[in-house]
């Protein structure tokens, strides 16, 4: 009986992100996420652009996210976004860039050699 309710659940929320209609994005690409905030009665829409880090469970499913990373003020913000979120409004991707891996995570390791030089003085 319950997994036949998931089930239902499942199909309306798969139908309901097929009709959102993302841009075609992957790993590497720079892109724009449009995100609704609620502050006291007033909702307004933030933006949040960074490069795309990963992508799990594929773009189709329900349980499906992926993970933005951006330099705010010199700390490293990463953000994790599922498909399927209601506060998602728009996503544009700004630039396309070729990776060769599924997973960027090497990315938040990276530290420039002129950093390296100056922690070391």
């Amino acid at each position: 009986m319950g997994i036949q309710i998931l089930d239902k659940i499942n199909a309306e929320q798969t139908v309901k992100l097929a009709e959102k209609n993302f841009p075609e994005f992957h790993t590497g690409d720079i892109i724009r996420v449009s995100i609704k905030i609620k502050e006291g009665d007033k909702y307004r829409i933030q933006d949040f652009e960074g490069k795309v880090l990963a992508i799990d469970n594929g773009r189709k499913n329900v349980t499906g996210n992926f993970t933005v990373s951006r330099e705010s003020y010199g700390v490293r913000v990463e953000k994790l976004f599922p498909f399927n979120s209601p506060w998602i409004q728009a996503i544009k991707v700004v630039k396309k860039t070729p990776s060769w891996r599924s997973k960027l995570y090497t990315e938040r390791t990276f530290c420039s050699h002129k950093a390296v030089r100056k922690l070391k003085k």
